[in-house]
């Protein structure tokens, strides 16, 4: 049995020094398939330990890694194997000037992959965590703003090295970029306005996704869903999407309402002229009633007084803030303010005012032309 085994191996191994392109082939297998086995070992046990933790940015890594790492580690395992297939076939002085720029490719693709993947996964991760557990990230608006920058950055450093290893030179390519960058900027300024409109809105950050706005200069009002590149999606009240070109928000004046620190109440209310004697308690009841909701701001600007003898009323007005932005709850605050104030007027036997007018007609007028029924 043991001479068997001898002669079995010394055939081997025999047989291994007459074809050393198998063992560089095995080998190379070998450890491709002990590789990968250990990445996906250390991924199985890492990741469930870090998804359980709140370390963002080390899941976001690892889950990004996984895939690429896979791939990178076969791509070296073929690019180890095609060599040796090359020359077996007879094609190494074919294929040899190709090999080496292949190789860089692949790998610059594969860092790319994982760049994005790692980008995306990092934005994903951030945005969907609750503002409260994540206070430092107050604007989602510009975390989608830088990814969207990284991606771009990563497009361009990725095309310049591909082309580089394909024997571009760079200098050259951004030489002819420079001055193809002039034309294209002639003929595509609209396009490139927008573009420079939606890296202000990044960086100024006038409005977010998710906020009111509305211009006093155009017919834009509505809530902001979406911040692209070139165009900014608006849904405006009555459910329709709105379009506007980035560009458009370098001309305009923007009114953000989301960012409101209160809500105003302001209206004017009329009392009848036989009411004048009241007019003092009823103005001081009413600033008393406001003091005292709780729904009014009392350390904003908070004003009753009466300010003008109208044709037919003492006008008064009413000036004060409310606490809440919410238009929805606004809206019943100022309705509870309105009827308390009708109920006050009413308690002291007033009256709101309404248009009037007085005819006054002379008693000689009156009695001339009073009619008299003629005796039967």
């Amino acid at each position: 049995m043991g001479h068997n085994m001898s002669t079995i191996s010394g055939h081997i191994l025999h047989y291994s020094a007459a074809n050393p392109w198998l063992v560089k082939i095995s080998a190379s297998l070998f450890f491709g398939v002990f590789f990968s086995w250990l990445e996906l070992l250390f991924y199985k046990k890492l990741h469930p330990r870090i998804s359980r933790s709140s370390r963002t940015w080390h899941l976001a890594l690892l889950e990004s890694v996984h895939k690429p790492l896979q791939v990178f580690i076969w791509v070296m395992v073929f690019s180890l194997i095609l060599p040796v297939l090359v020359k077996l076939v007879g094609l190494a002085g074919i294929a040899k000037p190709y090999l080496h720029p292949i190789r860089e490719f692949v790998f610059v693709m594969t860092l790319f992959w994982f760049s994005m993947r790692f980008i995306g996964n990092t934005e994903k991760a951030i945005i969907s965590k609750p503002i409260s557990k994540n206070k430092h990230i107050q604007d989602r608006t510009t975390v989608r703003a830088v990814s969207q920058l990284l991606r771009v950055t990563m497009i361009v450093i990725t095309v310049l090295l591909v082309m580089q290893g394909f024997g571009v030179k760079i200098t050259t390519l951004l030489t002819l970029g420079g001055v193809g960058g002039i034309a294209v900027g002639f003929a595509a300024k609209d396009t490139l306005a927008n573009f420079l409109g939606g890296m202000m809105i990044f960086w100024d950050r006038p409005f977010a996704v998710g906020d009111w706005i509305r211009s006093p200069d155009r017919s834009i009002e509505g809530t902001v869903e979406h911040i692209g590149w070139r165009l900014t999606r608006i849904r405006t009240f009555d459910k329709r999407p709105l379009y506007v070109p980035n560009g458009a928000f370098s001309t305009i004046s923007v009114e953000n309402p989301s960012r409101m620190l209160n809500r105003r109440i302001k209206t004017t209310i009329g009392l009848r002229y036989q009411d004048a004697t009241k007019v003092s308690l009823i103005l001081k009841e009413i600033e008393a009633m406001l003091r005292n909701h709780p729904e009014i701001d009392t350390n904003q600007t908070l004003m009753v007084n009466l300010f003008e003898f109208g044709p037919s009323s003492l006008n008064f007005f009413i000036y004060t803030f409310t606490k809440t932005t919410n238009w929805v709850k606004f809206q019943a605050i100022q309705q509870d303010v309105f009827l308390k104030a009708i109920n006050i007027i009413a308690e002291h036997g007033g009256e709101c005012a309404f248009p009037t007018t007085t005819l006054d007609i002379p008693a000689e007028v009156f009695s001339k032309t009073h009619l008299v029924p003629e005796p039967s």
